[in-house]
């Protein structure tokens, strides 16, 4: 019985070292330090936005990238629909659905609603090394986007 229940438990203990992934990311970029979901890659991760042919690779670079975030934005992501799976013991690869609201300008406070920045999904690549899971590459595409609107002075802080 035990041989039946525990390449489950596994299973299921990666899909949701997988998923936290997703979500840390989004928590990082939206509440915490831009740069730091570089620490989620691998040494050798990528971030690729075929859209453009952006791809930024390797820790360094995406700490970079990340940190060149302006730091007037105000964004919330939504990351629907999760599905991860398991292709190894240290493999597996994802999917999620993505909501952008973005602006630029802001300065604190309630703003009016806008609409989303950003529709579209991700495809997600994750590795275990040494016990840990980590993002090998994360793929955007946005069937639905826009540029990031800069607020007016006057709108920036609204309370």
């Amino acid at each position: 019985m035990d041989d039946e229940i525990t390449p489950s438990v596994e299973r299921m203990l990666a899909e949701r070292a997988c998923e936290r992934l997703i979500v840390d990311f989004i928590h990082r970029l939206d509440l915490g330090d831009p740069s730091s979901v570089a620490e989620l890659f691998t040494p050798d991760g990528v971030w690729h936005w075929p859209s453009g042919d952006r791809r930024i690779e390797g820790c360094e670079a995406l700490r970079a990238y990340f940190a060149s975030r302006p730091a007037d934005r105000l964004s919330r992501r939504l990351m629907t629909n999760i599905l991860v799976t398991v292709d190894s013991e240290a493999t597996a690869r994802g999917v999620s659905y993505l909501t952008t609201y973005r602006v630029d300008g802001y300065s604190g406070g309630m703003i009016e609603p806008r609409l989303p920045a950003n529709v579209g999904h991700y495809e997600h690549i994750f590795r275990k090394i040494d016990g840990t899971w980590f993002l090998a590459s994360r793929t955007v595409f946005l069937p639905f986007g826009g540029v990031t609107e800069r607020l007016p002075v006057a709108d920036a802080s609204h309370a």
